[in-house]
């Protein structure tokens, strides 16, 4: 009963959905806005604020106004920053000592999707604890959150989201550090960095080759972004650039290309900076991945001497993890990458500057960034009508013949998707007749 209750609206990464369906209608976000500004306004008795990001999909214009007239009911007062990188958000939410922020966006989901995802005061996203206690308020009758019509929030529209947030981000880096003379293709997904990812890049002094910054509310991650990565190899070949840059639809994603056109994924990221920040004595303990995370990398940093630990699939259970062990590193293999010492969530234009800060010496991104031989890894995802498939008898059987048929010869992980309607099937091995061969065992009990 205590999972259906945690489960019931958000999930691995805030609350996500089809557009006015279920969960994600203006009826509903007026309810989350004014549970969770009754929820953090009760933990700070100074001036009451709550500050509104979003990407760029057409349904931000219906579930935006609900949300801010949610929490101008229950007494907070509201700033509205428009289109912005969901770290912004956070840092934001930070810096200007607000009570909450909260970030509308689907992340790499097509544009028919929405959702939102929480910030507290201190920039980090819940904890499934408080989650739970805003969901109590959501269901809650909720004419006595409703404040007195004298005290009812008022709401502001910020026009300098993107310049605060892109300073916060030059500040991390020496005054004198430029880009100039390098050749970048930048595809942002037709979202929330639209805007700062390719100005910040040629204020360094970069000749950007912008792809994916034309949105217009139906062509978020429309083949294009960190999940579809073929679209900056074929652009940086075309270009002869020095590297590609692909964020998702909020940019807490980052998947890179070498010049010679090879995809770079998240885990190899990790691997560069935990090597480079152990020589640097930057690194803080250790590195956190998930259990999605490559063997390969285990095992490479593992040769480096650097600790390596795994959480749940999410960022918001890396950042957790990392903190509970005073790492400052982590991440996952889709490109959710946090830099602790920086941000408390996942910044792929923040994880960028700092590839590319380790470029400027002249370095080729093939050579920095090839760091491990990954372990043949497969991903299938399984479109289900009911996620609870995978606790039937027949999917546990099926699970256990394959792992069986595995066994010492690479791992399985099959898991819910916490974002999307689908069962997500992964497996690694040297052996890709048995990867197929396993994965096939599974998906037919699931289908």
């Amino acid at each position: 009963m205590k999972k259906l209750m945690k489960n019931k609206y958000f999930g691995t990464d805030g609350i996500r959905g089809t557009v006015n369906q279920g969960n994600i209608t203006g009826e509903k976000f007026f309810k989350f806005g004014l549970a969770s500004g009754t929820y953090f306004k009760n933990q700070k008795k100074t001036k009451q604020i709550a500050i509104i990001a979003k990407d760029t999909r057409l349904s931000g214009y219906t579930l935006e106004p609900a949300l801010v007239s949610g929490l101008v009911s229950g007494g907070m007062h509201v700033y509205t920053l428009g289109p912005l990188p969901t770290n912004g958000l956070a840092m934001l939410t930070k810096s200007m000592k607000a009570n909450m922020g909260i970030m509308i966006t689907a992340s790499h989901n097509p544009y028919h999707d929405n959702g939102l995802k929480l910030f507290g005061p201190d920039g980090m996203k819940l904890s499934d604890k408080i989650e739970k206690k805003i969901e109590k308020l959501i269901d809650a009758k909720n004419t006595k959150q409703l404040t007195n019509p004298k005290l009812l929030g008022r709401v502001k529209r910020l026009e300098d989201g993107n310049d605060k947030y892109t300073k916060i981000l030059k500040n991390n880096f020496p005054s004198n550090f430029h880009l100039k003379g390098t050749k970048i293709v930048l595809d942002c997904a037709n979202g929330a960095s639209y805007k700062a990812a390719p100005k910040l890049l040629k204020e360094l002094g970069a000749k950007v080759i912008s792809i994916g910054v034309k949105p217009n509310g139906l062509n978020i991650n429309e083949k294009c972004g960190s999940t579809y990565p073929s679209k900056i190899k074929s652009a940086v070949k075309k270009h002869k650039a020095k590297i590609g840059i692909a964020f998702d639809g909020d940019a807490d994603r980052v998947i890179m290309c070498d010049e010679k056109g090879k995809i770079i994924d998240g885990d190899q990221i990790i691997a560069m900076l935990a090597r480079r920040w152990k020589s640097k004595k930057i690194l803080k303990g250790g590195v956190v991945g998930t259990l999605m995370s490559n063997y390969g990398l285990e095992k490479f940093l593992s040769n480096e001497k650097i600790r390596f630990s795994r959480s749940k699939v999410g960022d918001r259970y890396v950042k957790e993890k990392m903190k509970m062990l005073n790492y400052n590193l982590g991440g996952e293999q889709s490109g959710h990458i946090i830099l602790g010492k920086f941000a408390t969530t996942g910044d792929g234009l923040l994880v960028a500057l700092e590839v590319l800060f380790s470029l400027r010496k002249g370095k080729k991104a093939s050579q920095l960034l090839k760091v491990f031989k990954p372990l043949p890894q497969t991903l299938e995802n399984v479109e289900v009508n009911d996620k609870n498939v995978i606790n039937k008898s027949k999917c546990k059987n099926a699970i256990k013949i394959a792992n069986k048929l595995m066994g010492q010869k690479g791992r399985i992980l099959v898991r819910k998707s916490g974002t999307e309607p689908k069962i997500r099937i992964m497996a690694e091995s040297y052996d890709k007749s048995l990867i197929l061969k396993c994965i096939k065992i599974i998906k037919s009990s699931i289908k």
